[in-house]
């Protein structure tokens, strides 16, 4: 396939199109590393600098790269922020978008999967969340999400899209090459190893109370590298088959709780992580799990680094050779980087 990742220098992105590029398939990366890096994007993929509302430079890109389906990783993705600043992210997330489908359109590119998140169903009545559960999301994050998600639903019923979008929680862990470097951080895993390598004095566990085995939050976490074989099927999966969207769950249907993840962390790294219990954070639901029944028997997702200790173990060394990120050093880059001639705004880079 010749696939356009859009927001392919960010974290998931990044590593999606190390999954890619390893598998042959012809790969452009656009991002205009407002969050993303351009150190991540591996040999063999192109990179071509852009603002995902740029309508036309998208469709030169299509047009010009011969390209016959988009991932989608592009997203503002801080729930905080977006609770004060949701114009930021309708822009992106929804506007952005909507110019991302029309580009499609227009270059005759007619199959995205895009990378959404399980933050569409707010409070969820029921866990494991399924696919048919009620979609009310509690911040502008999850509704942009959401809107984007409508938007594909009526592209495919007007032109002919075929499309798969996959709602999940967290993500964690990394490859040898691409890791989690976010400014600001609001990642648990990455918080807590910040603590274990001497960065932080403590970590803050926001609630103890919570109806759970130990009284702490329990979330979803899949290995990045899971996500990436999730986005490759996807991708593959809308090669046939009639107009439509198709949403898939990803997830553990277990989940670890706070504490969990900070006993993972002190057994990993064999180093201490001092903890600290403070009042509950508001909207924060005991447990948040998604089902992936569907996913495992349409798609034939099966997550291979499900352990918890694995996905914190690959993430610590990570960490350990990257100890500032990616401005550790000079990493092999992409074979093209190709700048948008007009401006580059918040946007690509997941």
């Amino acid at each position: 396939m010749r696939i356009l990742v859009v927001g392919g220098a960010g974290y998931v992105g990044s590593t999606t199109v190390e999954r890619l590029v390893a598998d042959g398939h012809d790969v452009t990366v656009y991002d205009d590393l407002s969050s993303g890096h351009r150190a991540s994007v591996v040999e063999g993929a192109a990179l071509v600098i852009g603002d995902i509302a740029d309508q036309g430079h998208l469709e030169r890109v299509l047009t010009d790269g011969g390209i016959d389906s988009v991932l989608h990783c592009a997203a503002k993705s801080l729930v905080g922020e977006s609770m004060v600043e949701p114009g930021l992210y309708y822009r992106n997330n929804v506007a952005g978008g909507v110019a991302l489908l029309e580009a499609m359109r227009a270059a005759g590119v007619n199959r995205i999967v895009f990378s959404s998140t399980a933050a569409v169903y707010g409070e969820p009545r029921r866990v494991p969340i399924a696919e048919a559960d009620r979609t009310e999301p509690i911040n502008p994050y999850g509704a942009t999400k959401l809107a984007f998600e409508g938007a594909m639903r009526w592209f495919c019923a007007a032109h002919g899209f075929r499309a798969i979008s996959l709602r999940y929680f967290n993500v964690a862990g990394a490859t040898e090459r691409n890791g989690e470097d976010h400014d600001p951080e609001t990642h648990l895993i990455p918080l807590v190893l910040r603590v274990a390598a001497g960065e932080a004095s403590h970590v803050q566990i926001f609630g103890q109370d919570y109806p759970t085995p130990d009284g702490t939050c329990i979330r979803d976490y899949l290995h990045v590298t899971d996500m990436a074989e999730a986005h490759l099927l996807g991708l593959e999966a809308t090669g046939e088959g009639d107009p439509s969207l198709e949403v898939y769950n990803l997830g553990s249907a277990a989940g670890f709780s706070v504490r969990e993840v900070i006993e993972a962390v002190r057994k990993v790294t064999g180093r201490a992580v001092p903890a600290r219990a403070v009042k509950r954070r508001m909207g924060d639901p005991p447990v948040l799990v998604a089902s992936s029944r569907r996913a495992r028997r349409e798609l034939g997702w099966q997550p291979h680094h499900s352990k918890l200790e694995e996905m914190v173990a690959d993430a610590w060394a990570w960490k350990l050779e990257h100890p500032q990120g990616y401005a550790t050093g000079p990493r092999p880059g992409a074979k093209a980087a190709i700048d948008a001639p007009d401006r580059v705004a918040a946007g690509a880079g997941g």
